[in-house]
């Protein structure tokens, strides 16, 4: 299997929400209405597939850039402190296919953009109540530190905030 990238479509939005939903409480439970609000905001959206089956996300990546209307507290927590970076929403990885290298080739999309725009920055936030060790793993693989930690959802949820630079 051969995976590409390639932008979300509104014709994905049923199929990243099934992937947003299993990869609960990774992320937090949406519905179609908020994951089409969520591409909204975002200045990058894009699917991985298997280039043999162009229409089936594996997984998929939300990044949006500073100055953004997003009202997400982990995206106000960083646009408060800096305006030179792009903020990773969410990134997610079907089950099966976690562990194989898709998200490493979303991350280099998403550092490749904030690359070409300027930025120093990718941001996001790991969930560390509840523990989410292997995305925190992950991300460290990638370069990204902690630089701060918050409680969201009214204390439910607490996050490590993340940056990686972006290098030349």
């Amino acid at each position: 299997m051969s995976v590409v990238l390639r932008e979300l479509e509104s014709a994905d939005l049923s199929a990243v929400v099934d992937l947003n939903n299993d990869a609960v409480p990774a992320v937090p439970l949406v519905d179609e209405d908020e994951m089409a609000l969520l591409t909204a905001f975002a200045s990058l959206a894009v699917v991985a597939v298997d280039e043999d089956d162009l229409r089936t996300p594996l997984g998929f990546l939300l990044a949006i850039d500073p100055g953004s209307e997003y009202a997400s507290e982990n995206y106000r927590w960083f646009a408060g402190r800096s305006q030179d970076f792009l903020y990773v929403d969410r990134i997610v990885i079907g089950s099966e296919r976690r562990g194989t290298g898709i998200g490493r080739l979303l991350y280099g999309v998403a550092f490749e953009k904030a690359r070409s725009d300027g930025r120093r920055l990718v941001t996001c936030e790991v969930n560390v109540r509840p523990p989410n060790p292997r995305s925190l793993g992950f991300h460290r693989s990638l370069g990204f530190q902690a630089v701060g930690e918050q409680a969201t959802k009214g204390g439910a949820v607490h996050v490590a905030l993340l940056a990686a630079h972006v290098g030349d």
